[in-house]
């Protein structure tokens, strides 16, 4: 069932103090926001492959120390396809609450507003 303009509007607000307020719990919960890099993920692919390979030559030629760089090759290329770097200065808290000028002045009122609708559907009043 579609939400309702208001309801919207309110799940934006919340969206927007959650943003303002907890940054570091936005952080945690969402660190990678937005579109994925698919150049990053190619390289990592083709570093992993790499890494088979030199493990695999390894093998053959029977040195160990070949084939322990190809897996640690093999483990960075995973790495970076599982975890690509983090890049710029602007924390997904930032981009998404650009107008950050309410502050927390805004919460305490904010958050009475919900306790107050909250109230009212239990009394069925709404």
């Amino acid at each position: 069932m579609p939400l309702s303009e208001q309801e919207q509007r309110l799940l934006e607000e919340m969206e927007r103090s959650l943003y303002q307020n907890d940054a570091d719990f936005v952080a945690t919960v969402n660190p990678r926001r937005g579109k994925p890099n698919y150049t990053i993920l190619i390289v990592g692919v083709l570093i992993a492959l790499g890494g088979i390979a030199t493990l695999v030559a390894g093998v053959i030629v029977r040195q160990p120390l070949v084939g322990v760089l190809g897996f640690a090759i093999m483990f960075a290329g995973v790495l970076l396809v599982v975890a690509p770097p983090r890049r710029g200065s602007v924390s997904a808290a930032q981009q998404a609450a650009p107008d950050a000028s309410h502050g927390r002045s805004n919460s305490p009122r904010f958050m009475d507003n919900l306790n107050e609708r909250w109230d009212k559907r239990q009394d069925g009043r709404d």
